[in-house]
């Protein structure tokens, strides 16, 4: 059996399949795959060129193939442009949650060198307001249940030139511009792809992520950076195959299918999930609604999935759950999970769940770095199982000190990738985008090393972020929000363990002189206008000053029982 250097070897050198040469992006030297796609509608197409023999996306009773699927898309891309004006550049954004008109509306934006803006399905209304301005969408698609909380405010984004509604219109209709039903952009199928022009450096998508400053940030991914994941996804696929072939087991029809439970607002869900189908020829099988265990399984058994790819929080709650063992798991041969933490009692409770399991993995990326950037999986998932793998073949991986200066092998520093999966920047944010990107490198504020042999490992995040169950929270914008409250005079956010979600809430309050509030209002008062996966779980209230240091910076090690403070940081 050849091993992963070997394998490397063999895949990416001199007329390899995935052969890797340095060239140039945007004036920086980078590693790039020599023969490769040059925008998403390439994409598009081979999934039209695959017909309808095999099914592309399963919700609910509705099943579609491959090249009925596109010519859907196609269909949107006509009528946006016909009906709204939409062409290359503009935004469009979608609100919703997932389904398949999230994904014809992607496809539809992209394959026309429009740009999809994917705003968060959980966010409230400021939160939605703003990603609507911030990006200049001139088109809302949104489902029914999310557009009422923006219905009656939309007036307020005077760039905005239509909405689309998915489902049932909401009562009362929105103020503000014309709203569509989503049916009304699917009368003109047609298999002929959008002709517009699209160069590999074009934005292709804006998701957002968490702000240190309090607001969020627009990550453009563009269909270079989109493409280059696509691709390293694929080589980790036939070097998984090559290193294990008695893994890559196919169900007796031959096509691999995926449950999809990542939020499409991620990347993990778009840029990881339904792109690789379109081009992998994957069954996409998306749960309708929120997510449960049971219709999870039921999905599993009754469509044969093989590979599930999700956030260890979901796992946790059907490896848990007590009737797990009455549904047939046996199609599953593949479980992949990022986002949080993994523990050794998950990966045990995965190989006695999924009986036929024969690959396990992790992985590592960002927003900012369009997916994945390193993968764990097969025996190196085993044999190195706190290790978040080894860079892919086009991503290089630096660990530096404060000044950016390179520690040695085996030192702990500041995580920062280089390749053609990262993003030119944030939207319309010149400054944070020189703050996170230097000669081509993002700083990606986590802490970690690399071994002697070249994999990764995370031991920290030097930005002040929890996650949660997959979701990236910064606890300014949570802190901003509490102080903002009348009684409140000083506010910390700090993250505390959770066995399965990874991390919850935790906020320190202290109150002005004389006030009083009770835990259920200041819960209230965050949900009022953040998501909900941003409120508080657990309050504690003192009546000490919260500890800082000389400039004032808020202590959090303090907070967290894992320090002192010295008499210099109480002066």
């Amino acid at each position: 059996m050849p091993t992963s250097a070997e394998i490397e070897q063999m895949l990416t050198g001199p007329g390899g399949p995935f052969e890797v040469v340095e060239q140039p992006v945007n004036g920086i030297p980078m590693k790039v795959y020599k023969q490769r796609m040059t925008s998403l509608r390439e994409v598009a197409a081979l999934g039209l060129a695959r017909g309808d023999t095999d099914t592309h996306v399963v919700y609910g009773d509705r099943r579609y193939g491959f090249a009925d699927f596109v010519s859907l898309a196609n269909s949107v891309s006509r009528t946006i442009q016909s009906q709204f004006g939409i062409g290359p550049g503009d935004r469009v954004a979608v609100l919703s949650a997932n389904n398949p008109e999230w994904c014809l509306t992607f496809w539809g934006t992209v394959n026309m060198g429009s740009v999809l803006v994917g705003l968060n399905g959980w966010w409230k209304t400021d939160e939605i307001l703003y990603g609507l301005n911030d990006s200049g969408a001139r088109l809302l698609v949104a489902d029914a249940a999310r557009l009422k909380r923006v219905a009656d405010r939309l007036g307020e984004c005077p760039q905005l030139e239509g909405v689309v509604v998915i489902g049932a219109e909401p009562e009362p209709l929105p103020a503000g511009p014309p709203v569509h039903r989503f049916d009304e952009l699917l009368g003109s199928r047609s298999p002929d792809l959008p002709v517009e022009q699209i160069a590999e450096d074009d934005p292709a998508v804006i998701f957002y992520t968490s702000g240190t400053t309090g607001r969020p940030k627009g990550a453009v991914s563009t269909h270079r950076s989109m493409i280059a994941n696509l691709q390293n996804t694929l080589y980790n696929a036939v070097a998984g195959m090559m290193s294990n072939p008695e893994g890559a087991v196919l169900p007796s029809s031959g096509q691999a299918a995926a449950l999809l439970t990542s939020p499409l607002f991620h990347v993990s869900g778009c840029h990881s999930g339904i792109v690789v189908a379109m081009a992998a020829g994957i069954k996409a099988v998306m749960p309708v609604g929120k997510f449960e265990p049971e219709k999870a399984m039921t999905l599993i058994q009754e469509e044969k999935i093989t590979v599930w790819a999700t956030v260890p929080t979901m796992v946790w709650r059907v490896v848990e759950h007590p009737d797990r063992h009455s549904y047939d798991l046996t199609s599953v041969t593949s479980v992949a999970y990022g986002g949080s933490p993994s523990a050794a009692e998950l990966q045990r409770r995965v190989r006695e769940t999924f009986p036929n399991v024969r690959t396990l993995g992790n992985a590592y990326g960002l927003t900012e770095s369009s997916s994945v950037a390193t993968v764990n999986s097969g025996q190196e998932f085993f044999d190195r199982p706190d290790s978040v793998g080894r860079p892919l073949p086009v991503v290089d991986i630096r660990c530096v000190d404060e000044e950016g200066k390179d520690v040695p092998t085996g030192q702990v520093g500041e995580v920062w990738i280089k390749g053609p999966i990262i993003m030119p920047g944030y939207w319309n944010q010149p400054e944070a985008t020189a703050e996170t990107i230097t000669g081509g490198w993002l700083h990606t504020g986590d802490i970690g090393y690399v071994d002697p042999e070249g994999f990764l490992y995370i031991t920290d995040r030097a930005k002040d972020m929890i996650i949660r169950g997959g979701e990236n929270i910064y606890c300014v914008e949570i802190e901003n929000r509490l102080v903002e409250h009348p009684a409140i005079a000083e506010a910390a956010v700090i993250g505390v363990p959770h066995p399965t979600l990874g991390e919850e809430v935790k906020a320190v309050i202290r109150l002005e002189s004389g006030a009083s509030v009770s835990e259920s209002e200041v819960k209230a008062w965050v949900a009022d206008a953040l998501a909900d996966f941003k409120v508080p779980a657990h309050l504690e209230f003192t009546d000490d000053f919260l500890p800082r240091n000389p400039s004032g910076k808020l202590l959090k090690n303090v907070l967290r029982g894992e320090g002192e403070v010295s008499f210099a940081e109480t002066l």
